[in-house]
């Protein structure tokens, strides 16, 4: 038909923003309104202050501590002081015979952690007997690489970092994983594994990661690595979960 609009069927295949119409020389208002909205909740999953009592409640002998970080401000103009435990926190960490520590981290979405965590950290543990676990931790100003300080003064053979993915213009609370073995300060992104784009709504769900992440442990632990020498196994993917929705 001569008025089908010719974008419709490409539409259904992603999130992103195609084939916009327009008014006269300007977007149409309600694209505009829905970009404005899309901005607003990018903003705001950067800037909300994570909710570590709730957490805490959520996830009894949770143990929280906090990188060098002094604001959000500082946090986004000195990634280097993300990475660092400060040193004030290092006697809540109680050394041990750990397989492996999770840890939660706001990272630039406590949206994504308040929304994902709990559940996602809920589905890894079911899949994991016989793991001896460190308690878990809640780590705020924190980037990925906070995880090797804290597993390190663990003693902790694996870190498993929960963040919050960099928010974008289709999906603000996206949660990521970064898996490390024998983490310490100084170890480079290569040697770690990340699963991402875990989220409720068109991402990858909590059991997929979930049963992703239990086998990368299990490897990891047997072959004594992780990183770029540590493949995924194919097939562990529904069809359905093999390509998660595509951030715009």
């Amino acid at each position: 038909m001569p008025n089908e609009d010719p974008w419709s069927a490409l539409r259904l295949a992603t999130r992103a923003r195609i084939g916009l119409g327009r008014a006269g020389d300007a977007m149409k208002i309600a694209d505009v309104l829905d970009f404005q909205f899309a901005h607003a909740k990018a903003r705001d999953a950067v800037h909300t202050k994570l909710n570590v009592a709730a957490l805490q409640t959520a996830l009894p002998g949770a143990i929280h501590v906090h990188s060098e970080v002094e604001g959000r401000d500082m946090y986004l103009r000195r990634p280097d002081l993300g990475r660092r435990l400060h040193p004030d926190c290092l006697p809540q960490l109680p050394p041990g015979d750990y397989d492996a520590v999770f840890i939660i981290s706001d990272g630039l979405s406590a949206t994504a952690i308040m929304q994902n965590a709990v559940p996602m950290v809920e589905a890894i543990l079911a899949r994991l007997p016989g793991f001896k676990i460190a308690p878990i931790i809640i780590a705020t100003q924190a980037r990925v690489a906070l995880g090797d300080d804290i597993g390190e003064a663990l003693g902790a053979r694996l870190c498993a970092v929960l963040i919050g993915e960099r928010p974008g213009l289709t999906v603000s609370d996206s949660l990521g994983i970064y898996l490390t073995y024998n983490p310490k300060r100084g170890t480079r992104d290569s040697a770690r594994n990340c699963i991402s784009n875990i989220h409720a709504h068109g991402g990858l769900s909590y059991n997929a990661a979930a049963d992703m992440l239990a086998w990368l442990m299990r490897e990891a632990l047997r072959r004594q690595l992780t990183g770029v020498n540590l493949k995924e196994a194919s097939g562990l993917l529904a069809p359905a979960e093999a390509q998660p929705a595509a951030l715009a």
